[in-house]
C-alpha cells in the first residue's frame, strides 16, 4: 500500500519484453524453500552456475546476504519475517523487469507470503521450489550452527524448533535434497525452466 498518492509508475521505453529478446530467454522468479539447512543455497547458486555457463543472465538473491543491507534492519520476530519476504518480492519483481532469471533462497516459512510474492507476479513468473529435507537431517548438519543454538534457547523463533515451518500445499518441483545429489537437483530445476519455456538447450 502506497503511503503517497504523489508518485507514478514510470514506463521505460526499454521494455522487459526487449530485454528479454536481448537475453534469448524468459525471465522468471525461481523460489527455493525449505528449512535451515535443507540444501536452499547450495542448489540456488549451483542452478545459478549452469545457468551463467550457458550464457544465461541470472542473479541469486541469498537469505544471509540479504540481511546485510536491504533488510539489515530486520529481526526474526514473525512481523520482520513478514516484511523481509514482502520486501525481497518487490526486490525479485523488479529484476525480473530486468530481464534477470532471479533464484531466492528463503526459509520464507509462511506460506501465505510465499503466495503474496506469487500474487505480485505475471502468471506463470513464480516457481516455487520446495528443498525437502527431514528436520533431524538438517539438524544434523546444522552449518551454521544455529540449531544448537535454537534448541539451548539462544534463538527465539527458529524455525523448525520454536516456528512452525509451512511446506508448500502445491510446489511447482519438490527436490528431495536429502537422497539426490546436487548435480540429480540441478538437472531437475533445469529440466522445470525448459519445460516452462524460460530456456532452452541448456
Amino acid at each position: 500500500m502506497l503511503k503517497s498518492t504523489d508518485v507514478l509508475w514510470h514506463q521505460a521505453t526499454v521494455s522487459r519484453r526487449r530485454r528479454e529478446e536481448l537475453n534469448s530467454h524468459r525471465s522468471a522468479l525461481i523460489w527455493f524453500t525449505g528449512l535451515s539447512g535443507s540444501g536452499k543455497s547450495t542448489l540456488a547458486h549451483a542452478v545459478e552456475e549452469r545457468l551463467h555457463i550457458a550464457a544465461r543472465r541470472t542473479f541469486v538473491l541469498d537469505g544471509d546476504n540479504v540481511r546485510h543491507g536491504l533488510c539489515g534492519d530486520l529481526g526474526f520476530s514473525e512481523k520482520d519475517r513478514i516484511e523481509n519476504i514482502r520486501r525481497v518480492g518487490e526486490t525479485a519483481k523488479l529484476f525480473l523487469e530486468a530481464g534477470v532469471i532471479t533464484l531466492t533462497a528463503f526459509i520464507s516459512p509462511f506460506r501465505s507470503d510465499r503466495e503474496r510474492v506469487r500474487s505480485i507476479l505475471p502468471h506463470g513468473d513464480y516457481l516455487e521450489i520446495f528443498c525437502n529435507c527431514p528436520l533431524e537431517i538438517c539438524e544434523k548438519r546444522d552449518v551454521k550452527g544455529l540449531y544448537k543454538k535454537a534448541r539451548l534457547g539462544e534463538i527465539k523463533n527458529f524455525t523448525g524448533i520454536s516456528s512452525p515451518y509451512e511446506k508448500p500445499d502445491a510446489p511447482d518441483l519438490l527436490v528431495d535434497t536429502y537422497s539426490s545429489s546436487i548435480e540429480e537437483c540441478v538437472d531437475k530445476v533445469l529440466q522445470l525452466l525448459k519445460s516452462r519455456g524460460i530456456v532452452e538447450n541448456i
